[in-house]
């Protein structure tokens, strides 16, 4: 599905615009640390032995999921590479990590979590990089951990936050 051409303008002034369940959220572009942590938390995940999941993972691409809703995770997990290559891609991720931004906690820790397991993604993570916390959230369990925590996902996916 192609971009509505207002996320395209946001994107030139420096704004990650986000739909949630038809709420519009804006988040200034990320900070070096925040882009330090993705990258580092993106640099450990695999493919957990037997799994027949490929790990494959993107970083702050759209992602149009079912209701209509457009999110931009911090890092999604599929297990097969997406079709879309051009516009915003329908593949509901396996999972989803999301660094905790200053100024934009409550979108990650408040609004993230519940959107993504309603979609279907079956597990959530977000790390706090300034505090060190890990929140797993599953649908029917959320655990809060310190980093460094290595993770098994449900996919098959092992990742280290």
């Amino acid at each position: 599905m192609p971009l509505d051409p207002k996320f395209l303008r946001a994107e030139e002034l420096g704004i990650r615009l986000e739909v949630v369940s038809g709420l519009p959220i804006w988040e200034a572009h990320p900070v070096w640390k925040h882009q330090k942590a993705i990258d580092s938390i993106r640099a450990t995940i695999a493919v957990r032995a037997g799994a027949s999941c490929a790990c494959v993972h993107a970083s702050d691409v759209y992602v149009q999921f079912q209701d209509g809703s457009l999110k931009r995770p911090d890092i999604a997990i599929f297990c097969r590479e997406p079709d879309e290559a051009e516009d915003a891609i329908l593949l509901v991720p396996e999972a989803v990590i999301e660094v905790v931004s200053k100024g934009y906690e409550a979108k990650d820790l408040e609004i993230g979590p519940p959107f993504y397991l309603s979609q279907g993604v079956k597990d959530v993570i977000i790390f706090d990089p300034t505090s060190l916390l890990v929140l797993h959230a599953r649908r029917n369990k959320t655990v809060r951990l310190t980093s460094p925590q290595a993770l098994s996902l449900e996919c098959g996916c092992d990742v280290t936050v």
